[in-house]
């Protein structure tokens, strides 16, 4: 278990770190700006054709912007297709472990959980990867509880070396760690960290995340930023839609995002908004926080106005028909034929790619169920490429490696 430093004693943070600027922006007032907005401030902005500042996302994920969605999704579309191309990246998750020490009243892997609880071995990873690849899939993330006993003792980096030579692309979605410790798995091959805040209101951070090294609300904000120094070439940041009011939240992550690319600008950033799925525990988000199907279009759309180089990631949280018709109006990456259980890709029938038996120890459970192939050719109907595999580590350049003389 990697636990913080300075941010155990001290609400303070390194300079030029996020949550130092985080302290400082006008969250709340813009979220209430966009509550606000009239429909010439959001026309204005749909003129121009972006957005150019925070202000101006606001008034697009206005309820006055919600009669003007089409508009913003043909924006959308146009800007993606021109930074993009028609291309949608698929990947598949892949949970090693459901242990944690943390307590999340909202997370089925929460300590106070009773559920079976297991990390699966190294060999057992490996055939999930092969069962993964023989889908179709090149890209895996790998995700996991926080548990010390297998962040510390090389476990990941071991299952990131096994399942490169299968899924030339590895991510990780793991609990914060400090940037030593992250320079390990970089080593190992991993190119891309992601990590939600889960929430950016910090009172409901700290009623919800009540035990464990998971209630530093500082340390997780600058977690990208520490993997960024430690060399992944992906960074990807977001929050989770319930926990607290969906405007308030897009507003954060669109300005955290926006740090990054300023900060970070070596590597590519990507955001995603997932919404709370139903999950061990019976928590229930409150019903003014919950963002519906067409708020949340408005939104990813925004946010490519906003962000034109930006990825966007939609996963199988989100049902079926929304991803269908959101797949062409900005989103870049999309999840397929997810299990969130450890070890529970053993138990899909790999001609219908469904699950064979129930998953009891899974995080939460998916809303779009279809096999990979059936996303893939979603994704071709709409006249776009389904990207299985767009980076290799043989395209990784060692700097301080010499030409051999000719």
């Amino acid at each position: 278990m990697s636990t913080p430093r300075k941010y155990h004693h001290s609400h303070e943070a390194p300079v030029g770190m996020f949550s130092e600027a985080f302290a400082r922006l006008p969250l709340e007032q813009l979220a209430d700006q966009s509550r606000e907005a009239n429909l010439a401030r959001v026309d204005t902005v749909l003129r121009r054709g972006r957005a150019t500042s925070l202000e101006d996302f606001a008034a697009l994920i206005s309820p006055a912007a919600g009669e003007r969605i089409e508009e913003m999704a043909a924006h959308s579309q146009r800007i993606s297709q021109r930074f993009f191309g028609k291309t949608v990246r698929l990947f598949a998750p892949m949970y090693l472990s459901n242990e944690c020490v943390n307590v999340c009243k909202y997370c089925g892997f929460s300590r106070h959980n009773d559920i079976p609880r297991v990390t699966i071995p190294v060999s057992k990873v490996v055939e999930q990867a092969e069962r993964l690849a023989r889908q179709g899939f090149r890209s895996l993330l790998l995700v996991a509880g926080e548990h010390p006993k297998w962040v510390s003792n090389g476990y990941v980096a071991e299952c990131i070396k096994r399942t490169l030579p299968i899924m030339p692309a590895v991510s990780i979605e793991l609990g914060p760690m400090h940037t030593e410790e992250y320079h390990h798995l970089v080593d190992a091959g991993a190119e891309a960290l992601i990590v939600y805040q889960e929430t950016y209101y910090q009172p409901t951070y700290e009623e919800l995340h009540t035990m464990g090294p998971k209630k530093y609300f500082a340390w997780r904000m600058d977690t990208a930023e520490r993997g960024y120094d430690a060399g992944f070439r992906r960074l990807g940041i977001g929050a989770l839609l319930g926990l607290h009011d969906w405007r308030f939240e897009a507003m954060a992550v669109a300005a955290h995002a926006q740090h990054l690319l300023r900060k970070c600008w070596k590597a590519q950033v990507s955001v995603s908004l997932p919404r709370m799925r139903p999950a061990t525990g019976g928590w229930q988000p409150k019903t003014e926080h919950l963002m519906g199907d067409r708020e949340l279009v408005q939104t990813i759309c925004a946010l490519r106005m906003l962000m034109p180089h930006v990825g966007i990631t939609i996963s199988t949280r989100e049902p079926p028909a929304l991803r269908n018709g959101i797949a062409p109006l900005g989103v870049t990456l999309m999840s397929a034929g997810a299990s969130t259980e450890p070890g529970g890709y053993d138990h899909f029938d790999e001609n219908a790619w469904q699950p064979t038996k129930e998953q009891p120890g899974e995080q939460f459970h998916i809303a779009d169920e279809r096999a990979p192939a059936d996303i893939a050719a979603m994704i071709r109907s709409h006249g776009y490429e389904a990207v299985w595999k767009d980076f290799d580590q043989v395209l990784v350049t060692d700097p301080s490696r010499e030409l051999a003389p000719a």
